[in-house]
């Protein structure tokens, strides 16, 4: 199985099974009363469509050798951990920070410039999340 495309689409199908199959712990109810296990199950759903169009396609196109970097890979679980680390024991803004500074060395290139932008709008996107949703994130400010 040296082809990327298939890879992509059986990984996918594997996070869709395990969140969907996730869902049905919870109670699903109707659309009408939407149970806690009705959105993950619905996620789930679409990314198993996905992921299935992916893997009928990967068979029509021309195959893509995989090619994969455990450094890169090493780098991003880095990124990934640090963030929850520093999530948890600082705040949030500095877990976000630390994720795109970090997961951007494995990139081909480093822009501090542009890894300060995506950094405010990620913030950006988790303060909506705080003040609009009634998220409990752990972000410094007044509440």
């Amino acid at each position: 199985m040296n082809d990327q495309n298939l890879l992509k689409g059986l990984l996918l199908a594997a996070v869709a099974l395990a969140f969907g199959l996730g869902a049905f712990r919870y109670p699903i109810g109707e659309f009408s009363r939407a149970g806690p296990g009705l959105f993950p199950l619905v996620i789930s759903g679409i990314l198993m469509v996905i992921a299935i169009v992916s893997i009928v396609r990967s068979r029509f196109v021309e195959r893509v050798p995989l090619d994969f970097s455990i450094r890169n890979i090493v780098i991003i679980m880095v990124a990934l951990c640090g963030f929850a680390l520093v999530s948890q024991y600082v705040n949030m803004v500095l877990g976000i920070a630390f994720m795109v500074f970090v997961s951007t060395i494995a990139g081909d290139s480093y822009s501090w410039q542009r890894n300060l932008k995506i950094s405010i709008a990620l913030i950006v996107v988790a303060y909506a999340f705080h003040y609009l949703l009634g998220l409990n994130l752990p972000l410094p400010g007044p509440y």
